[in-house]
């Protein structure tokens, strides 16, 4: 039987997971990623934990006929390399080639919002649809598409950077250096920041009392749970959050009409009814594309954790694949 792995970047964590030849997890391996720990000491432990995740699963690289890696930042495709993912500290990694050598087993890399949104078209919220856009709010906004079973993406690079849409013209900040982007709005620190605002000024005790107020402290499922407690004042950043993000997704759907918009990342996972209700009232009004009295369907993802990893193994099955 042949094994993929699949490896994912997103977020706070990375995660490794052993895949056999029916689309199955066999093994997971789960670690926190390191900001700025530089690209050495990520690259070391992102091998290490492939190892363990295939010792694990009770096989050998050997067993192995592929690895996908999905990986935050501007990439060249074609080569593996990580051009720049400053939360990690990283510029111009060749990271295919560096796991390739370790491991001995063909890799390719793609973006990790790409990939999450490819195990929702291969098997989540996304299964069965000729076209699937699909948005990730989590410390950043990333996008993703699937169209005619192919990742939307330019000759070399990923594309469907949707969180650095502009949506106010000399708005806030973004971290990439811009004014106005959707990022600055509508990402997770975006709301970290208006919440701990509130906060101070006594309009959200119960998320006080939790983080004391400080911005890192504030993650998605303490502003969920802030909401469950009474916070109103943050329950109208959120839903204001999510109707800048309905904004930049009716945008996308009048260019690409898909079957349906797939929401995922951690402040989905953690709000997932505000989210979905927030994105779809704006398509409502926002969308020209003739979708019938319901309007272009908008889900929550289904696979959570599993998608970025089951959407990296599955490039990978199809990439490498098609060169065997």
């Amino acid at each position: 039987m042949k094994y993929w792995i699949g490896f994912d970047l997103g977020g706070t964590k990375m995660l490794a997971a052993v895949v056999d030849s029916k689309n199955n997890i066999v093994a997971r391996k789960k670690k926190k990623t390191r900001a700025h720990e530089g690209s050495q000491a990520a690259v070391d432990r992102i091998v290490e934990t492939i190892g363990e995740v295939v010792a694990e699963a009770g096989i050998t690289f050997a067993d192995v006929a592929g690895i996908g890696i999905g990986s935050p930042g501007p990439l060249e495709l074609d080569t593996g390399v990580v051009l720049s993912s400053p939360n990690l500290g990283w510029e111009n990694l060749p990271l295919r080639a560096i796991v390739e050598k370790k491991t001995g087993c063909a890799t390719v890399v793609i973006n990790d919002v790409d990939a999450g949104v490819y195990g929702e078209y291969l098997y989540g919220a996304g299964k069965g649809a000729r076209c699937v856009v699909g948005v990730f709010p989590g410390t950043g906004i990333g996008g993703g598409c699937v169209y005619n079973g192919e990742l939307l993406r330019g000759t070399t690079t990923s594309c469907m950077e949707i969180g650095h849409m502009q949506m106010v013209p000399n708005g806030p900040r973004c971290g990439c250096g811009r004014l106005g982007c959707l990022e600055a709005l509508a990402s997770r620190l975006a709301v970290a920041a208006q919440a701990a605002a509130a906060a101070a000024r006594g309009e959200a005790p119960a998320l006080l009392e939790a983080s004391g107020g400080a911005v890192p402290a504030i993650k998605s499922g303490m502003i969920a749970d802030a909401i469950r407690n009474g916070d109103k004042s943050v329950e109208l950043i959120v839903k204001n959050a999510a109707n800048w993000l309905g904004r930049a997704v009716a945008s996308s759907v009048n260019l690409l009409a898909p079957d349906v918009v797939v929401l995922g990342g951690g402040m989905v996972e953690a709000m997932p009814e505000l989210f979905v209700a927030g994105v779809s009232e704006v398509l409502k009004d926002a969308v020209i594309i003739p979708y019938g009295k319901g309007g272009v369907p908008v889900k929550a993802a289904q696979l959570m954790d599993d998608a970025g990893v089951l959407g990296a193994a599955g490039w990978a099955k199809r990439v490498i694949g098609e060169k065997e």
